[in-house]
């Protein structure tokens, strides 16, 4: 059985961990995007077929262009932020099931059905984009996750083959705890939860 992780641990990825919307101006460098990778590739996913597709923006032309999609309210947050994740879905995952999944043939199972193919996508890549999120605050950083954004916008600028699509988007840096709100509440185990 694995050992519970430290205090300290649980806090920088849960209960002290926010969501900022406000960015100090620290850069954050290839290399820490390349070390977030290395951790959130081990998200769990359904026959292991790892759907998501990450772009990292960075640039000032890259975040113009994608600063055009995302809603008002959304726009300083992402300009201001060091990194814009975008966490997209393929659709096309299954192809490459041969050499994730090798030990049956998993790709037959979705080859014709758009709607498994679309369903599975999307809750695989959500996934991924949690444990992103994990990864991201394990390595010291700051993260807040947005959906406010026109979704065919980005697909038609950033994806434009049509097999991959936007979930959900995430600036990634460090967050500037002046911006902060204090912290909203959450559902109770009793509201959210029942043991059958």
């Amino acid at each position: 059985m694995t050992n519970m992780i430290e205090q300290r641990a649980l806090a920088q990825l849960f209960t002290e961990a926010r969501s900022h919307n406000s960015w100090q101006t620290k850069t954050v460098s290839d290399d820490q995007l390349k070390q977030i990778y290395e951790l959130f590739k081990f998200a769990p996913t359904s026959v292991n077929c790892n759907p998501a597709k990450i772009l990292f923006v960075k640039s000032h032309e890259e975040k113009a262009r994608l600063i055009a999609c995302v809603s008002p309210g959304n726009v300083d947050k992402t300009r201001n932020a060091p990194v814009t994740a975008i966490i997209g879905m393929d659709l096309d995952f299954y192809e490459n099931l041969p050499t994730l999944f090798p030990h049956v043939d998993a790709k037959s199972w979705f080859v014709g059905k758009d709607g498994f193919i679309e369903s599975t996508a999307f809750r695989n890549s959500s996934l991924q984009g949690a444990y992103l999120i994990m990864a991201v605050r394990a390595l010291g950083l700051d993260c807040g996750a947005m959906s406010g954004f026109d979704a065919d916008k980005i697909n038609a600028e950033f994806f434009p083959n049509g097999r991959v699509k936007v979930n959900f988007l995430l600036n990634i840096g460090y967050g500037d705890n002046a911006g902060l709100m204090p912290r909203h509440p959450r559902p109770s185990f009793a509201e959210a939860c029942k043991i059958l």
